[in-house]
């Protein structure tokens, strides 16, 4: 072992190489973002508590997403918005491993989450008779356990890989957060088994959920086309369409990180994927599923005029 070798060592967060005063600005946008986040995920689940009529699966799972979206900004623009704030870099070891758990089980725990929302919508649209009895309570319990403890699995696994490796000094991380592919390129220690047990969590959660995915909504097309009312394969096709392209958009850019190959020469592109998700996907979702979902704005409707009377 070398003379500076440490095991816990201050990781040094590189971010963006910004000017004191785009920082400030940089900030600004992060800090609007971010409460945006909590005031949209926040009404979400509001709604979802106080409305009767949203006390269903596809509520009941929308719920948990909206849940994980606030957990996972949570969970790591703090510490951006205080290292912007106070021009400092560093992060201590405890709190770098605790942010790559959060980051990780949150992330990993969304793919779940909506793998199950697209197999409620299968069994809504294919089974509509049959929707209460297969979407139990009980099941769409069971389902969002398995959703948490399959992503935190993961996250946990990754961890205790993570632990055996070694760091010399204070390294420095190019990245905005203790992203863990970033981390692992700046150990002393070989780190192969980590990487490879990366990219098999990566595949394992997102092309096996998006495989089953494809297949729901390949049965759900199939269903819609066979609707003879016009209406009905439109209302039919409204309820996965917001769906459809969370999932793309947020399956895209997991695969773009994790799953083709790294070469090590697009860390600036892969850093404003990284801020674009951190930023932009937690506060994405309640606006695609609240603008294009007429039980939720109807259910605000109803909140609001409550409030108002009393």
């Amino acid at each position: 072992m070398g003379g500076n070798q440490s095991w816990f060592p201050d990781f040094i967060l590189v971010g963006f190489q910004l000017s004191a005063k785009l920082e400030v600005f940089f900030f600004c946008i992060c800090c609007l973002l971010y409460m945006s986040n909590l005031l949209a995920n926040g009404m979400i689940l509001a709604l979802i508590w106080l409305d009767p009529r949203l006390h269903s699966p596809m509520y009941f799972f929308l719920s948990h997403l909206a849940i994980i979206d606030i957990s996972y900004a949570s969970s790591n623009l703090p510490k951006l918005l205080e290292n912007l704030v106070r021009h400092k870099k560093t992060i201590s070891f405890v709190s770098c491993a605790m942010e790559m758990v959060l980051y990780m089980g949150f992330a990993s725990t969304e793919c779940m989450i909506l793998v199950v929302m697209s197999y409620d919508r299968y069994v809504a649209i294919c089974h509509p008779l049959q929707y209460t009895i297969i979407m139990s309570w009980t099941k769409c319990k069971v389902l969002a356990i398995i959703s948490w403890s399959c992503g935190f699995s993961l996250a946990v696994g990754n961890i205790i890989l993570f632990l055996r490796i070694s760091f010399c000094g204070s390294p420095e991380v190019n990245h905005f957060l203790c992203e863990i592919l970033s981390v692992l390129k700046v150990a002393c220690s070989e780190t192969s088994l980590n990487r490879t047990f990366v990219f098999a969590g990566a595949v394992f959660i997102t092309l096996g959920p998006l495989s089953l995915m494809l297949i729901s909504y390949m049965r759900i097309l199939w269903a819609i086309l066979k609707i003879q009312s016009k209406e009905g394969r439109k209302k039919a096709f409204s309820t996965c369409s917001s769906h459809l392209f969370v999932v793309g958009f947020y399956f895209g850019i997991g695969m773009m990180v994790y799953v083709f190959p790294d070469n090590g020469q697009h860390d600036e592109q892969k850093k404003i994927i990284f801020l674009f998700y951190t930023l932009f996907n937690p506060f994405l979702n309640p606006l695609v599923y609240s603008l294009r979902n007429a039980q939720v704005k109807a259910a605000f409707k109803r909140v609001f005029q409550k409030q108002r009377a009393s």
